[in-house]
């Protein structure tokens, strides 16, 4: 079977949910990584990546969508909630851009009183005091659905509210694992996943930006990460407007509901591996470092070719993250690992 799935990955045939089954259950590691970076050198080369400095400013910390796999939310009568204001979320852009960020995106929560227009407003604020000095992910996807039946507006309505006041990315963000059963086991106060397609295809026909992100080690089954997988390779092969790019990232279990143990690095890029070889749509696949530090970057070997470094994001930190801001020290293990980083610029929507 091995032979087989070799072959398809060099001859750019496409895999199926069984091929990539069998590989996650049989393959080594060293096999899953050669599979990868075959699939990688048909878009970048194998010895480079590419890299940002980002932040991730929360403008608050309330929302009632009460998952269990998140440490930062408060609903909105418990102490110790807050909204930044405008100034607030200024402040805090311009020190991120007093170190060299280049890009800064935004991740709240479902806060019951925020309507698309109030988003909409600060979006077109912090663009018309910034320019493009800087490029920002005004919002999740995940957010936007929330704001958008908060306000009662259609998807097509809310992304075209967003655009006319000139936003330019709703993030994949919040899709976790993207499963009817996942979520009703965690979050079933979210949505339902062909609901989220449908707000991400009226997002992407707005002309606005959008990604793709995954998040593993919950208590998810094979299954359902290959619903999500497949789910996702299905909605980029059906929308003329793709999404840019993929990111996996890991589940911290810390000071959470669900609790739970982080799953071992290996685990990681394993199912970072099989994304790369599965979702042959996706020519950028990034690691993550905020999740899994400088074990992040051997995820370069693995099918992924950019990675963040992050300087904040309060989400992941509460749930006990930890962020290395010594840009430097991270670059030279890149460089250790027999990869040179090269600095890139934000993506721009056209």
């Amino acid at each position: 079977m091995l032979e087989i799935i070799k072959e398809k990955v060099a001859s750019n045939q496409r895999l199926s949910r069984d091929d990539v089954r069998w590989a996650y259950e049989n393959a080594s590691l060293p096999e899953i990584s050669s599979l990868a970076s075959i699939t990688k050198k048909r878009f970048h080369p194998e010895d480079s990546a590419t890299y940002l400095i980002m932040g991730i400013i929360n403008y608050t910390n309330i929302c009632v969508a009460k998952c269990d796999y998140c440490a930062f939310y408060r609903l909105p009568h418990q102490e110790g909630t807050y909204l930044l204001t405008f100034n607030q979320i200024c402040d805090r852009i311009d020190q991120f851009l007093e170190i060299g960020g280049q890009l800064v995106s935004f991740n709240g929560g479902f806060h019951p009183k925020l309507k698309i227009q109030d988003y909409a407003t600060l979006f077109q604020q912090i663009r018309e005091k910034y320019g493009n000095s800087m490029e920002f992910y005004g919002m999740t996807v995940a957010e936007f659905m929330f704001s958008c039946k908060l306000s009662k507006l259609s998807y097509e309505e809310g992304a075209k509210i967003l655009r006319e006041q000139g936003s330019k990315w709703v993030t994949g963000g919040g899709a976790e694992i993207l499963d009817d059963a996942f979520r009703m086991r965690h979050s079933p106060g979210k949505f339902k996943v062909d609901d989220y397609y449908d707000a991400q295809r009226a997002i992407l026909d707005a002309k606005i930006g959008s990604t793709a992100t995954m998040v593993i080690g919950f208590d998810e089954t094979l299954e359902e990460r290959l619903n999500h997988l497949e789910k996702l390779r299905d909605f980029q092969d059906s929308t003329p407007r793709k999404l840019p790019s993929f990111l996996l990232w890991t589940y911290k279990p810390y000071n959470t509901e669900l609790g739970g143990k982080e799953i071992h690095a290996t685990e990681y890029l394993r199912w970072l591996g099989i994304c790369r070889i599965f979702l042959d749509n996706f020519k950028t696949i990034r690691t993550s470092v905020l999740t899994q530090n400088e074990k992040g970057l051997e995820g370069l070997h693995y099918g992924a070719n950019d990675f963040d470094l992050p300087t904040e994001d309060e989400v992941t930190e509460k749930a006990g993250a930890t962020i290395n801001k010594n840009f430097e020290e991270i670059l030279e293990q890149a460089q250790k690992i027999g990869v040179t980083p090269i600095k890139r610029a934000p993506l721009r929507v056209q």
